[in-house]
């Protein structure tokens, strides 16, 4: 099993693609720390999962957005779990509208929710990898952050600035033996992106954009994660991978 014996916290882990990391890093030898915001049976349904696959799985409530919050998810992480070696920055929300017409408390809500989020679970969990000097960390991005978006201008800025997060803190941690690095899952069947798929003109042409030609499951995109959260991936760091079929191309 690649992640024998590690300890990892996915944040946004109870449902979409958070939780098909959570459960493939069980599945390889992780115990993991399911964080959430406010679907606690989601939340422990997961975490039920992970004991069932026979590894240790606790369910945390924290707002990611909020510094406190955050370090008191790691902390827990390593009271309960014995550590901290990955970290999945995976909490994302959506709150779209034009820019003409978008509210400042929606830009500051979803930069916050992601760009601020990544930074404080980074942080704090950091401290306790450079003690170690060891860790990986794993931001998701979108698409989005890439090519821009009609009508999610803060969701595009946050994504595309956790690009410039993500190679920051590579050259930072780097001397501490963490690896920071990005994963882009393209379009892919989950709660967040289901107006995409249930509008069948929407779903026609956004799948027209992908090389493969279809939505991607959350299964696809985990494996990912276990790579660049596994020794194989001990010699890359400030990286962007695209896991999208082909849609960035």
């Amino acid at each position: 099993m690649k992640l024998e014996g590690r300890k990892a916290i996915v944040t946004g882990g109870s449902r979409g693609i958070g939780k098909a990391v959570a459960l493939m890093f069980a599945k390889e030898g992780a115990d993991v720390l399911v964080n959430y915001h406010s679907n606690d049976a989601a939340a422990r349904e997961t975490v039920a999962e992970i004991e069932k696959l026979g590894r240790r799985g606790i369910a945390v409530a924290a707002d990611v957005a909020d510094y406190k919050s955050a370090q008191n998810m790691v902390d827990e992480c390593v009271k309960q779990l014995g550590g901290v070696d990955i970290v999945v920055n995976n909490a994302g929300v959506s709150k779209p509208s034009m820019l003409l017409k978008m509210p400042e408390a929606d830009w500051d809500y979803i930069i916050n929710v992601h760009l601020k989020a990544a930074f404080n679970t980074t942080q704090a969990a950091g401290r306790y990898m450079k003690e170690k000097n060891y860790g990986k960390i794993i931001n998701v991005i979108s698409t989005a952050g890439i090519f821009g978006t009609i009508g999610q201008i803060n969701y595009a800025s946050a994504k595309a600035g956790i690009i410039g997060f993500t190679k920051s803190a590579s050259r930072e941690l780097g001397r501490y033996n963490i690896n920071v690095n990005v994963i882009c899952p393209g379009i892919t069947k989950t709660e967040m992106t289901g107006k995409l798929q249930s509008d069948e003109k929407l779903r026609k042409i956004y799948e027209g954009r992908i090389q493969l030609g279809r939505f991607g499951e959350p299964e696809e995109i985990a494996p990912a994660f276990v790579f660049l959260a596994s020794d194989d991936a001990s010699y890359i760091t400030g990286q962007v991978l695209g896991v999208d079929g082909g849609y960035i191309g």
